[in-house]
């Protein structure tokens, strides 16, 4: 049938299709499509994945079956069951080729050129004649690299039949052949293992020895393969219009990033058995890491940490391991400085010499802490804490404890040596010439972050609480596929460095569920400072930061500004920020470098914040963003400098759904004379505020149905920036300014959809700005 004819046709028989039925697409083939068992867990059909990625007006019927092919579906029934419901419009994906492959089996084999051909047409023929759609697919691709380390293609001739067939009857194509072989190959000779079923014994109830099977997939994989289908659909009609949008501005589902869990055995291991004492007083600094030790040699498990009250030093994680701290159980960390040897490692960015972290992780894979216990890092004798962010009978009381002040009297440390390293320059540097022997006279001052994992994979954070840290709480450093699950992290709202959770350059991960209260930033992202991180070159990438609460810190979604690898795609959501020092915090400074972008961020609730709700600034002065007494906060002046490596670049962000109640600035987005930030959509946000938009050195800013109710009698402020569009902005009746427009480089503003006539006057021009720079609709 001619192709017009068959689209009149199709019409027709979609007119009588009932207004309340949903189309339905369904998936014919082997078992890499196939729905499992819950008891054949892990192994996991693509076809079980796609649902996710398709919307509400799609119904997915997965009719796939293990060990089936072209011939034995038909002969076993399994077509008549998907042909006997079909209807005009539905859609029918079709991809066999795996059990076709099998001469010795006369029930499935179908030779390529012949039988296999003749039963996708005969398939192809009778889904038209029902007038619905077929979709072919070629076989998905096995895991299979040759010793030097070459992907082997094991499907022969099928897929090329597949993709023949498509092309003489015009039916919809994927390669999911060539597009399975690209991410497999990605993933490397190792990495690719993952997508498939392998991985040891007595991890799953239905494999108690080890399993290796490169052709089904695991969660992850199906995912991914899942993922690449969806991705073709964009560019077949009307599939299309069906994909599933994502919460985040502009992305399908299908978009956001897959994050692997690590697994592990069935095995425990009590530290008690190791000579664990819960009494208070017992160091068990050895009696853990022994645990550790004999459940990594083992081949992995759970170290089991029961409910009571364990006194330890640091405590070193192995493969394939999962402390799990039981509800009732509380892990002390050492107040002694001594039990913490200086170690080499990373701080904010830069090598460095600091005290072992409590909790560490070095070059490791499958790794866990779970549980509802908690863990307290005993911050208290490393941080140092300002006078005026106490009490005067807090800061008496802490003076009264101990420790030194410094010569103003306004900053406590534990002991001489951390005062000592206060004055010293860049302290615990590598590259200052610092080493493991000559800084033991500071050794306080160099206090440690109290979770280290150092490129580690495959990472469960979940349930437990983490409180009271040196310094930042939760610090993941060229890690990948890393999760962070249900946990509470804690610190003084006075910790200095207290960050909660610092991910730097790393790959891949979820935080979701998690409740922060800190003294600094709360969910940081950050990928190395200046040379040292550009050195690097390692972006943190591919995150989703979803359904967090953070109470208390200087950010609660922060970037930076430790941000010299770069950053890009991520997907921040149903946050909510309750008094911290800003909302949505992105900082960085001359000098730093690399590039911020891709950022996607959607349904953000904020109260009481006492700086900025949304912040872009290009000229973090490594000060707290609300200014102490006495203090300004004004941006000293700035002169244009030449763009070079240490340039940052902020650009192409996108925010929307965002309602604040209370901030001292609604937007304040701050660039630099020679690198404005570009490219920020900010959609449907309510801001309650004392002022609403200040706009300085920006390009292409885009503002669409933001509300700015301001006690400032200036409503919004653009100067030196071009390509602005306010579109939809509401604001109070009566005040005195809707927009101000400076700087003699301002251009192209565009005012639209915005009753001017509610304020007493709508627009001002400063200096040297002409009026022709404001366009109003």
């Amino acid at each position: 049938m001619k192709p017009i004819l068959r689209l009149s046709f199709l019409l027709v028989l979609m007119a009588f299709r009932p207004a309340e039925t949903k189309l339905h697409i369904f998936l014919i083939g082997d078992s890499t499509m196939a729905n499992k068992l819950p008891f054949d867990a892990p192994e996991t059909g693509w076809g079980m994945m796609f649902p996710q990625f398709v919307n509400e007006a799609v119904e997915v019927q997965n009719h796939a079956v293990n060990g089936r092919s072209t011939k034995s579906f038909r002969t076993l029934g399994h077509w008549k069951k998907v042909y006997d419901q079909l209807q005009p419009g539905d859609w029918v994906f079709i991809q066999f080729g795996h059990n076709d492959q099998k001469q010795d089996d006369t029930t499935r084999y179908a030779a390529p050129q012949t039988d296999y051909r003749k039963n996708l047409v005969r398939y192809i023929e009778e889904i038209r004649a029902k007038g619905a759609n077929p979709l072919l697919l070629t076989p998905v691709m096995r895991r299979k690299f040759d010793e030097s380390g070459q992907f082997v293609d094991q499907h022969g001739e099928y897929p090329g039949v597949v993709k023949a067939v498509a092309k003489q009857y015009r039916v919809p194509l994927i390669d999911l052949h060539a597009r399975s072989r690209e991410v497999i190959v990605q993933h490397g000779v190792d990495g690719s293992k993952h997508l498939f079923m392998n991985f040891p014994g007595k991890v799953y109830a239905k494999f108690p020895d080890a399993k290796e099977d490169n052709t089904h997939f695991s969660p992850y994989g199906a995912a991914l393969m899942a993922s690449l289908v969806a991705e073709d659909l964009r560019v077949i009609s009307p599939l299309s219009n069906f994909l599933k949008q994502s919460p985040y501005p502009g992305k399908y589902a299908y978009e956001l990033p897959n994050v692997l869990a690590p697994a592990f055995r069935k095995d425990t291991f009590n530290i008690t058995r190791y000579g664990a004492v819960a009494d208070g007083v017992t160091l068990n600094t050895q009696a853990i890491n022994q645990a550790i030790e004999q459940c990594n040699r083992a081949g992995g498990g759970t170290v089991l940490v029961p409910k009571g009250f364990w006194l330890t030093g640091p405590i070193v994680l192995k493969n394939n391991v999962n402390l799990h701290v039981q509800d009732g159980a509380l892990v002390q960390f050492s107040r002694n400085t001594a039990d913490y040897p200086l170690v080499q490692t990373n701080w904010e960015g830069v090598d460095a010499i600091r005290a072992q972290s409590p909790i560490s992780g070095t070059d490791l894979e499958n790794i866990a802490i779970t549980g509802k216990g908690v863990f307290d890092g005993a911050g208290e004798v490393w941080r140092p804490v300002k006078k005026s962010k106490l009490t005067a009978s807090q800061w008496a009381s802490l003076v009264n404890s101990g420790g030194v002040l410094t010569a103003d009297k306004n900053t406590w440390y534990p002991n001489e040596r951390a005062l000592k390293g206060a004055s010293a320059k860049r302290p615990g540097v590598v590259a200052e010439g610092y080493t493991l022997q000559n800084t033991a006279d500071i050794k306080e001052f160099l206090r440690p972050n109290m979770v280290v994992l150092t490129r580690c994979k495959r990472v469960l954070l979940e349930g437990s609480t983490f409180q009271n840290s040196p310094a930042w709480c939760l610090h993941p450093l060229l890690c990948e596929h890393i999760t962070l699950r249900n946990l509470t992290v804690r610190n003084p709202w006075y910790a200095q460095n207290g960050d909660g959770v610092d991910f730097e350059s790393c790959r891949n991960g979820l935080i979701e569920g998690c409740t922060l209260d800190v003294g600094d930033d709360g969910i940081c992202i950050k990928s190395g400072r200046d040379e040292e991180g550009r050195k690097r070159g390692v972006p943190t990438e591919n995150f989703i930061v979803r359904n967090n609460t953070v109470f208390h810190g200087h950010g609660g979604f922060v970037i930076g500004s430790e941000m010299s690898g770069g950053v890009r795609n991520l997907f921040v959501s149903n946050c909510n920020f309750l008094g911290t020092d800003v909302g949505l915090r992105f900082k960085t400074a001359r000098g730093r470098g690399g590039v911020v972008e891709k950022i996607y961020v959607s349904d953000i609730n904020m109260t009481n914040i006492p700086g900025e709700a949304i912040l872009f600034d290009m000229y973090y002065a490594a000060k707290d963003p609300v200014p102490q007494a006495g203090e300004s906060n004004e941006l000293p002046t700035i002169a244009a400098q030449p763009l070079n490596e240490g340039t940052p670049q902020f650009r192409d962000f996108h925010i929307r759904n965002v309602v604040c109640q209370g901030a001292e600035t609604g937007i304040l987005i701050r660039g630099l004379p020679e690198m404005a930030i570009r490219n920020i959509e900010i959609e449907n946000a309510t801001l309650v505020a004392n002022a609403g938009l200040v706009c300085v050195e920006a390009d292409n800013i885009k503002l669409k149905n933001v509300m700015l109710l301001t006690k400032e009698n200036t409503v919004m402020k653009v100067q030196n920036s071009k390509n602005i569009t306010l579109d939809g902005i509401t604001y109070k009746p009566g005040a005195d300014l809707l927009l101000k427009i400076s700087g003699d480089r301002s251009k192209a503003i565009r005012l639209v959809n915005t009753d001017g006539t509610k304020a007493k006057k709508e627009v001002e021009f400063g200096a040297k700005v002409l009026s022709n720079v404001l366009t109003k609709k």
